[in-house]
Order: structure tokens, then C-alpha cells, then sequence
């Protein structure tokens, strides 16, 4: 069995664009926040906060939602659409809303925009387990977190080229956004037509479903409610997700003022050092998804979760910027690889096929509630502990999620019992 790669490239749209999205969100709707309208940096960080406070109720409901819904273009498809088209709609609406310094208009427009978002996440990122066999799933995670990185490469290419100047005594600008949210809106667009045309989502569903394992799944034990103890599994794998977000959210959020205030260097070198660790996380994907394959998700995610927990530790025993900070956070990148890859498909493999919407919402909600506590608890421990208190934070919170770990005992694949390294090759294809 082999994993098809080209169908899950095309898969992996929707997820590049929405990654493609937020990489332009999180970079400038901070700027239009403080420059255009003069908030002030509490008010900021509660607005950008919002569309993670929001997901909490989005993400499970679109995701069930996309469960139900049966039309002649799949369950997925018409979430993607729809969420893709309104989003790029009211991603012009910004732009407007800031050349000309109207907030109300600003407000709605960005609401709507993250509603929009919001209803075609789940749904997107479902449609990878739906058209991927089982063991192959990891692997298929794999392909969905490079094309999403992809995606947020593409924006920051844009961005670097065509976003305008600011003058931060003034705060004007020498151009509008208007292009650069065109542009992005465009990218978005067209991802979600080639996926329309290149994935016929009924036709390869009923083609998965031929599987003599999910036909017995999808027919006799739909209906049946979930043993005691893999929903003991599910308990404790959707923590885990929570605590080591809590963990590496706060370092990659609070990072570039660590290394100026701890270390006494610019901020520039904390997003270099960021940089690194999100472009080792990304040339990591495909072969962490093949080691899974061949050992396990399991044994991979507590793997990622020792070597970040390590890298934590000797972050904060670096009393001074030096080289082995760099070498620290390309661990980070591959050990955060290692859980990315593996957990969401843990978390699926627990659900029964239809409902893998459902449970995507599940896993999306429990990183989001960690992104929205971590910044608070973080935040509040910096002001009156100083920010040397970051890295013993995401060893205890990433320690913690070893922990939990340890008592899942369901949604693992089947690793494969390969027997040369000849067929080892053979199966990374």
C-alpha cells in the first residue's frame, strides 16, 4: 500500500491556502490595528486573539456540520468553496476599511472574514483522512503541513516584496494594502478551483470505502458508542495537544523578546532563530511521516516530545547568545515535526469514518483553547517573574504532555514489518 502522493498534494491546497491566510493576518492586521487606528498594544493582542477564541466554536461545529452534508461535489468541497470564496471577498473589504480610516467598516469586515475562515478549517483538513487509507495517514499529514508551509512561504514572500512603508512617526503609508490582500485573495481562489477539479471527492471516497476494514466500520459500528477506553485515549492524546501547544506557543511567541532582554541581543536574531526552527520543521515533514510509518505515531510524537523538552532545558541554561542557540532551536523544529505530523492522524484514527469532521474540530479546538490561555499565564509570569521564567515554562508544560501520552493506547498505525532496507526505499515512494 502506498500513499498517492500527487491526489494528497492536491488535497493539501485548501490547507496551503488557509495557511497562506494567516501568515498575512498575523503580520498585518497588528500593523493596520496601530498604525491606522492608533490602538493601543492591549487592545491589539485581545482583537488578535479573537479568531482563537472564535475557532473554540467554530472548528467542531463546521467540522460536524461537514460530516452530515452530502451533495454532488462531496461532503468537504462545498465548505472549502464557499469559506474560500466569502473569505477572499471580505479580504478586500480591509484594505478599504483601512485606506480610508473607517473602523466600523474595518470591524465588520474582519468578523465576517474570520467567520469565513473559520467554516471551511475543519472541513479542509478532514479531507485528507477521508481520502487516505489508515496506515498511510501519517505520511498524508506530512504532505498537508509542507504544502501549509508552503502557503505561509508564499505570503512572506509577497509581503517582503509589495507591503508598503510605514512611517512610524506618522504612521502613513506609501501605498495601500490593497494589492497584497488582492494578491493573497487571488492565491486562495485559485487553489480551491484546481482542488475542485482535480479532486472528485464522491467518486474517490467511494473508492477509499472499498476497504475491507472501513466498509465494516462505516456500516455495522457507526452506531455503536466508544469503548470506555479508547475514549480514555482520546481524552488524554487531545491534552497532550494542548500542553505542548502551551509549550511551544509561548516560546514562539515570546522568543524575540527573550533574546533581547535575557541575552541583550536585537529582536531580529529571536526571528532568525524562529525562521530556522520553522524551515527545519518543514524539510523534517516527509521524513518524520515515513519514520511513522515504519515505527509508529506513538513512539515519533513521544520522541519529538523528549528532544523539544530537551531543548527547552539547555535553552534556559544558555546564560549568552551563542551558536548552540541555533542548534537549539532546530531541535525544536524537528521534535515539533515529529508531534505535528502524528497526533492529528491519532486523533482521527479514534473516529469513525464519518465523523472525522467532527473530530478534526475536536483536535483544532484543544490547540486553539491552548493558543488563548498560553499568551494570558505566559504574559502574566513575564511581568512578575521576568522572562528568564520562558523555557522552565515549556519544560514543565511539554514534560507534562509526555506524561499524558503515556496513557494513549489507541489511534496508533500499524507499523510496517519491512524486510530489507531495499523495501524500506521502496515504500517512502
Amino acid at each position: 500500500m502506498k500513499l498517492n502522493y500527487k491526489r494528497t498534494f492536491f488535497v493539501g491546497l485548501a490547507f496551503m491556502s488557509i495557511c497562506a491566510f494567516w501568515q498575512l493576518y498575523d503580520y498585518v492586521i497588528p500593523l493596520i490595528l496601530e498604525y491606522t487606528f492608533s490602538l493601543k498594544e492591549d487592545v491589539i493582542g485581545y482583537i488578535m486573539a479573537g479568531d482563537n477564541v472564535l475557532a473554540l466554536f467554530m472548528l467542531p461545529l463546521f467540522g460536524a456540520l461537514s460530516d452530515k452534508t452530502h451533495t454532488s461535489i462531496g461532503r468537504r468541497t462545498p465548505f472549502i468553496l464557499a469559506g474560500t470564496f466569502g473569505a477572499a471577498i471580505f479580504m478586500i473589504i480591509i484594505p478599504i476599511a483601512d485606506w480610508s480610516k473607517n473602523l466600523p467598516l474595518f470591524v465588520i469586515g474582519l468578523g465576517v472574514l474570520l467567520v469565513a475562515m473559520s467554516t471551511y478549517r475543519s472541513p479542509a483538513v478532514a479531507l485528507m483522512p477521508d481520502l487516505t487509507p489508515k496506515p498511510l495517514r501519517s505520511k498524508g499529514n506530512a504532505i498537508i503541513n509542507l504544502m501549509g508551509a508552503l502557503g505561509g512561504i508564499f505570503t512572506f514572500i509577497i509581503i517582503s516584496i509589495m507591503l508598503p512603508q510605514i512611517d512610524q512617526n506618522t504612521g502613513t503609508k506609501n501605498a495601500s494594502y490593497l494589492p497584497v490582500f488582492a494578491l493573497i485573495a487571488s492565491f486562495m481562489v485559485a487553489a480551491a478551483i484546481i482542488l475542485l477539479f482535480t479532486i472528485k471527492e464522491n467518486k474517490l471516497t467511494t473508492e477509499i470505502n472499498n476497504d475491507k476494514d472501513e466498509i465494516e466500520e462505516n456500516s455495522s459500528k457507526i452506531n455503536e458508542p466508544m469503548p470506555r477506553d479508547m475514549k480514555k485515549s482520546l481524552i488524554f492524546i487531545l491534552l497532550s495537544v494542548s500542553l505542548w501547544y502551551m509549550a511551544y506557543n509561548a516560546v514562539s511567541t515570546a522568543y524575540s523578546r527573550y533574546v533581547l532582554k535575557i541575552w541583550g541581543v536585537g529582536e531580529s536574531v529571536g526571528a532568525t532563530m524562529m525562521i530556522i526552527a520553522m524551515l527545519v520543521a518543514t524539510v523534517s515533514y516527509i521524513p518524520v511521516g515515513i519514520i511513522s510509518t515504519r515505527f509508529g505515531r506513538k513512539k515519533v510524537i513521544m520522541t519529538g516530545v523528549v528532544m523539544m523538552t530537551i531543548a527547552y532545558l539547555i535553552g534556559f541554561m544558555l546564560n549568552s547568545y551563542n551558536i548552540l542557540a541555533y542548534v537549539v532551536m532546530g531541535v525544536i523544529g524537528i521534535g515539533w515535526a515529529a508531534i505535528n505530523v502524528n497526533s492529528y492522524p491519532m486523533v482521527v484514527e479514534m473516529s469513525k469514518g464519518s465523523r472525522i469532521g467532527k473530530y478534526t474540530g475536536y483536535y483544532y479546538s484543544f490547540s486553539m483553547a491552548a493558543q488563548v490561555l498560553t499568551p494570558i499565564l505566559s504574559g502574566y509570569l513575564f511581568r512578575y517573574f521576568s522572562y528568564i521564567i520562558l523555557f522552565p515554562y515549556a519544560v514543565i508544560f511539554s514534560s507534562l504532555a509526555f506524561v499524558t501520552m503515556i496513557f494513549v493506547r489507541h489511534g496508533d498505525s500499524k507499523p510496517n514489518k519491512l524486510g530489507s532496507k531495499l523495501e524500506v526505499y521502496n515504500n517512502a515512494d
